[in-house]
C-alpha cells in the first residue's frame, strides 16, 4: 500500500497543479469581484449621477456593463474547462515521461498535444495581459473619485467636481458630474458602496494579474514537458535500434554456433 501511494504521488504533475490552483484563484477573484464591482458601479451611476438606461437599442454605459458581465460568465466557464484540460495533459505527459520504455505512439501524441497547448496558452497569456490593462482603468477612475472625496474633507471650501465626460462614459452633449458642494456627492463619499466597489475592482485587478502569472507558469511547464517528451521519443528510438541490433547479433551468433556444431558432427 505504501509503495502504491508513493507511485501515485510520483505521477502527480505538481507544477501543473500549482499553476491550476493559481489560475482558478485568479479567475475566481476576477470574475466574482469584477461582477460585483460592475453591479456596484450601476448603482452608483443611477443613485448619485442620476443616469438612466437609454430606451431602445442604444448602446450606453449600462449596456456595456451588461456585456462585460456576460463576458465574465464566459471567461469563468472557459477557463474552468481549460484548467481541467491542462491538468489532464499534465498527467498524461508526466506518465509518458516516467515510462520511457512505453509505446512510442503515446509519447508522440503527448508531444503534439504539448505543442498545441503551448501555442494556446501563449495566446491566452496575451489576452489576460489585455484584460489586466483594461481592469486597471476602473481602478484609476475610482482612485480619482476616492481622492476627490478625501480632499473634500481635508480642504474646507474646495469646489472639486468629477465629470463623467472625461472618461467617455457619457457623450459630450450630456453633463453628468457631481461636485463637492452637492448633497449627492456628500452622500456618495459617506456611503460604503463607493469604498466597497473601489476595493472590489482592486481585487479583480489582482486576480487578473494572478491569471497572467498562472499562464506564464503554464508556459514554463508545457515547454519543459514538450522537451522531456521529445527526449523520451529519442530515447525510445535509441532503445528500439539497440534491441534490434542485439537481436541481430544474437541470431548471427546462434547461426554460427549451429554451423560449427554441424561441421564438427
Amino acid at each position: 500500500c505504501f509503495e502504491c501511494c508513493i507511485k501515485c504521488l510520483g505521477g502527480i504533475p505538481y507544477a501543473s497543479l500549482i499553476a491550476t490552483i493559481l489560475l482558478y484563484a485568479g479567475v475566481a477573484l476576477f470574475c466574482g469581484c469584477g461582477h460585483e464591482a460592475l453591479s456596484g458601479t450601476v448603482n452608483i451611476l443611477q443613485t448619485y449621477f442620476e443616469m438612466t438606461r437609454s430606451a431602445g437599442d442604444v448602446i450606453d454605459a449600462f449596456t456595456l456593463i451588461d456585456i462585460f458581465k456576460y463576458v465574465i460568465y464566459g471567461v469563468a466557464a472557459a477557463f474552468f474547462v481549460y484548467g481541467i484540460l491542462l491538468m489532464v495533459e499534465g498527467f498524461f505527459t508526466t506518465g509518458a515521461i516516467k515510462d520511457l520504455y512505453g509505446d512510442f505512439k503515446i509519447t508522440t501524441c503527448g508531444r503534439c498535444v504539448s505543442a498545441w497547448f503551448i501555442m494556446l496558452t501563449y495566446i491566452f497569456m496575451l489576452a489576460w495581459l489585455g484584460v489586466t490593462a483594461f481592469t486597471s482603468l476602473p481602478v484609476y477612475m475610482y482612485f480619482n473619485l476616492w481622492t476627490i472625496c478625501r480632499n473634500a474633507t481635508v480642504v474646507d471650501g474646495a469646489n472639486l467636481c468629477l465629470d463623467l465626460r472625461q472618461y467617455g462614459i457619457v457623450t459630450i452633449g450630456e453633463e453628468k458630474k457631481v461636485c463637492t458642494s452637492s448633497e449627492s456627492f456628500i452622500k456618495m463619499c459617506d456611503s460604503n458602496e463607493l469604498n466597497m466597489t473601489f476595493h472590489l475592482f482592486i481585487v479583480a485587478l489582482a486576480g487578473a494579474g494572478a491569471a497572467v502569472i498562472a499562464m506564464v507558469h503554464y508556459l514554463m511547464v508545457l515547454s519543459a514537458n514538450w522537451a522531456y517528451v521529445k527526449d523520451a521519443c529519442r530515447m525510445q528510438k535509441y532503445e528500439d535500434i539497440k534491441s534490434k541490433e542485439e537481436q541481430e547479433l544474437h541470431d548471427i551468433h546462434s547461426t554460427r554456433s549451429k554451423e560449427r556444431l554441424n561441421a564438427y558432427t
